[in-house]
């Protein structure tokens, strides 16, 4: 099959390619050429004349609840929300039931994403056996079966030797150590940031220290082992500095940001909103714009929505017993555009390095680029489109999503996997 997306604004920093009117052509799901190109009348043609097109996005943090909890999300819900958010490519994080600690559940995960046959499905192995601490997980058979990263997810490995242990071994196979960061002593159970909020709302709350003390502890091992370490969803702007600091020294240390982490506030919450409560919690206003100058001065790597489904009952409840998380496959790219692009503090190519040329990078994908002989997954967006965020609508399964209602612009419309029109509203 051939197929020309003719007349787009194509950006690509992987070529230099910045804001340049270019047709590309796609032939057997690679790509083919990039430049002006004659049409031929056998070809399948999409004008995307006035449209944005970038190398596919990538997010490296959602879940899929698939194995366990097809209740919240399956495997196919969660592709089908992926491309309709204009990803092309997905990293699943390992906390399913079972846990994704060996490769028969890695190759599982690979099987269902094969079945499905949307966005591009890469496991996530957990760190520990069961996601526990203790004991390491199998990960040169998981590695061998297609996990491309290592995590505990959101039970952060409490044992510094286990961490050291982890990262020597990302060392040898070649893959980051993904990392939530949270000192859970100092978290003392808390489920809100510490501060003038939760004295208001008398909620037990978490201190910014236990995410900055787990952040210090893996920049150390980082160094010391040489291995690879990711900071997930980093929230605090002393966090920020620490991974600034170890960036300059040379660790090879790379973080990524949520959207509800450099959009909303602990402020937000009101009065115990559940949609509002999420691990790390929402913060403070310096945060808020720690983050945005972390996305504008390059220490920030990524993007990443750390989709986490949740059912209704989950989260209609009271906020100390309510599920920790949100949505966001699809209103991610919107978010950033309203928030990062439309307000002039980054560029689009810039958001294009966050949301698919480092992701690709930071796990060893052949992706990234518009580049002749590269995988053709493209994500095309409408600048001047806007949508008013309804989850009703959505492709996933769950609903619980604080952006709804937000009318935003800069709309992914066209979303081509592997040469394949996956996702289709030009």
């Amino acid at each position: 099959m051939t197929l020309l997306l003719k007349g787009g604004t194509v950006v690509d920093p992987s070529q230099d390619i910045d804001q340049e009117k270019q047709d590309i052509l796609i032939e057997d799901g690679v790509v083919a050429d990039v430049g002006i190109i004659d049409p031929n009348s056998e070809w399948e043609i999409l004008d995307l004349t006035g449209l944005v097109v970038v190398p596919g996005f990538i997010d490296m943090h959602v879940h899929f609840r698939e194995p366990g909890r097809e209740d919240r999300e399956t495997v196919e819900t969660g592709s089908r929300a992926a491309v309709a958010g204009g990803f092309t490519s997905v990293m699943c994080m390992p906390n399913t039931t079972p846990v994704n600690d060996n490769e028969s559940v890695t190759r599982f995960l690979l099987s269902k994403a094969q079945e499905v046959d949307l966005a591009n499905i890469h496991p996530c192995g957990a760190i520990t056996k069961g996601s526990l601490g203790k004991e390491l997980a199998e990960i040169g058979e998981m590695v061998s079966a297609g996990a491309v990263a290592i995590s505990d997810d959101g039970n952060p490995v409490e044992n510094n030797q286990v961490m050291r242990r982890a990262l020597e071994y990302s060392r040898i196979f070649g893959i980051p150590v993904v990392d939530h960061c949270e000192d859970r002593a100092l978290a003392a159970g808390g489920c809100i940031h510490e501060g003038v909020v939760s004295t208001r709302l008398g909620l037990p709350a978490m201190s910014r220290t236990a995410e900055e003390m787990d952040v210090v502890r893996d920049t150390i091992l980082a160094r010391v082992t040489g291995g690879h370490a990711h900071i997930a969803h980093v929230s605090t702007e002393e966090s920020l500095e620490w991974i600034r600091i170890a960036k300059d020294k040379g660790v090879q240390v790379t973080c990524e940001v949520t959207p509800h982490h450099f959009i909303l506030k602990d402020e937000d919450i009101g009065n115990y909103n559940t949609l509002y409560k999420m691990n790390p919690p929402l913060r403070e206003e310096r945060d808020v714009e720690a983050m945005l100058q972390g996305l504008a001065d390059g220490t920030i790597d990524c993007i990443a929505t750390d989709h986490a489904p949740h059912t209704t009952l989950e989260k209609d409840t009271t906020f100390t017993k309510a599920a920790n998380g949100i949505i966001g496959l699809e209103c991610a790219i919107p978010l950033a555009w309203n928030y990062l692009i439309s307000s002039g503090l980054i560029s689009i190519s810039r958001l294009v390095e966050l949301f698919s040329v480092n992701p690709s990078h930071i796990l060893g994908l052949d992706r990234g680029s518009l580049a002749k002989g590269k995988i053709a997954d493209v994500t095309v967006i409408d600048q001047t489109k806007k949508v008013t965020v309804d989850v009703a609508t959505f492709q996933s399964k769950s609903r619980n999503c604080p952006f709804h209602g937000r009318t935003l612009g800069g709309v992914p419309v066209l979303t081509v996997v592997g040469g394949r029109v996956v996702y289709n509203q030009i």
